[in-house]
């Protein structure tokens, strides 16, 4: 009796021992898909439309058996018993199969908002819904207007960046927009990535409007060998579809308090031909006819190059001159994983003068660069990452570039000057 109970605990130990390392191995694999579409939305995102003080447009995601959607809003009250007076918007719904993952993808646009005024909003359906989020509307032009600014974001959405924009959104709660300057992720055709990128951002990318800009890493190309941008892109945002025809929410404009905002495509830039070409012709008109004191415009290939193997010749002999003819302040750029900025050692071509418009290169991401100290630049720096603080007050831009641990490190002063370029106040 006691030799077959000796026996019994031998098998049962080795039987242990046989599953133990199965259990194991199956614990340490990846989800399939760690960021799977469900009932309740995820990925919800606020963006800019042409006038973000009378509208503002929000996109969702829920799994494919959620077959409409909806979004409340209404004029933020502390009463929950109030919000039985939102406003219900009913939602675009789209049904988009991409990397595997099949999921409803809905978009609303609140109209008729009224100037510089608290809302709260809700997206959902059914018994499934969001949290309620608080946004401000935009304020009149003229009114004192913060935004941030980031670099590539690309590596890091889960792990490095998350605090970086944390951090951003801590030291200016009340900002109007957050632009984005492409490589928003690494593999814009990968799900993941996106999940991963709005894990990071949180409840952040719910309450200020984002206006994002493509990159290369955004785009691949096809089948047919085209360079496109992914099927996630307009599915995922709703941007202004001001732009030229065929580049719709990649290349636009947004009017804040002000100022006007313009993305430009410059992956079709890049490429050159059609793209290029219908973006001159649209940036001309659009600032012929510019009746906001400030232009800030935002786009992923450098102007002026922060790495010495990087030189977009094609880019800065198109666009250069319109920027020039029409004295755009600021140029907001990433590509390069490394930090540059300058206008004083800028020639305006034919003349003695510097440069009217102000060029950066930044990256909010952990994928870095080391610096090549451009001759351009007034400043730069590799290995860091950063976020960009900017405030306009009147003839007064103010710009402010931090560390991730939140430590100043770039500033300057734009001084609006009539009938002359800005004056350049360097602080840092």
């Amino acid at each position: 009796m006691m030799g077959i109970k000796r026996n019994y605990t031998f098998f049962l130990k080795l039987l242990i021992c046989l599953m133990l390392p199965v259990a194991v191995h199956a614990q340490s694999q990846q989800p399939e898909n760690p960021y799977p579409p469900a009932n309740y939305p995820d990925r919800i995102v606020l963006n800019v439309t042409q006038d973000p003080s009378t509208s503002l447009a929000v996109n969702w995601r829920t799994q494919k058996g959620i077959a409409a959607g909806s979004a409340e809003i209404m004029r933020a009250a502390s009463d929950p018993a109030e919000t039985t007076k939102a406003t219900a918007v009913k939602a675009k719904t789209e049904t988009v199969v991409h990397d595997q993952v099949v999921a409803n993808y809905h978009s609303a646009v609140f109209t008729g908002l009224e100037v510089n005024t608290l809302y709260m909003y809700r997206v959902g359906q059914g018994q499934y819904w969001s949290e309620w989020f608080h946004v401000r509307t935009a304020g009149k032009p003229g009114d004192k207007l913060s935004f941030i600014y980031m670099g590539d974001v690309q590596q890091g959405m889960r792990t490095f960046w998350p605090r970086v924009i944390r951090e951003a959104y801590t030291k200016m709660p009340d900002a109007r927009l957050i632009m984005y300057a492409g490589d928003i992720v690494n593999r814009g055709r990968n799900d993941h990535e996106w999940g991963e990128l709005f894990y990071g951002g949180g409840f952040i990318h719910s309450t200020i409007p984002g206006m994002m800009s493509p990159g290369n890493h955004e785009h691949a190309d096809n089948a047919a060998g085209v360079n496109e941008i992914t099927g996630l892109w307009r599915p995922q945002f709703t941007l202004p579809e001001n732009g030229p025809e065929g580049l719709e929410e990649t290349c636009y404009y947004s009017d804040i308090q002000g100022v006007r905002f313009i993305s430009l495509n410059s992956q079709a830039i890049w490429f050159g031909g059609e793209g290029m070409q219908k973006q001159i012709d649209w940036l001309e008109s659009i600032l012929t006819n510019n009746p906001n004191r400030w232009t800030c415009v935002v786009f992923h290939h450098p102007v002026y190059s922060v790495k010495a193997n990087r030189d977009n010749e094609n880019l800065r002999e198109k666009f250069q001159p319109v920027f020039n003819k029409y004295k755009i302040d600021l140029v907001l750029q990433g590509h390069d994983h490394a930090y540059g900025r300058g206008m004083q050692k800028i020639p305006m071509p034919g003349t003695k003068d510097a440069s009217p418009t102000m060029y950066v290169v930044s990256m909010s991401g952990s994928k870095m660069y080391a610096n090549d100290k451009p001759a351009w630049a007034d400043k730069s720096v590799g290995h860091l990452q950063l976020y960009q603080l900017i405030t306009i007050d009147g003839k007064t831009l103010s710009y402010r570039s931090y560390t991730a641990t939140g430590e100043l490190f770039d500033a300057f002063d734009l001084i609006k000057r009539k009938g002359k370029t800005n004056k350049l106040i360097n602080l840092k």
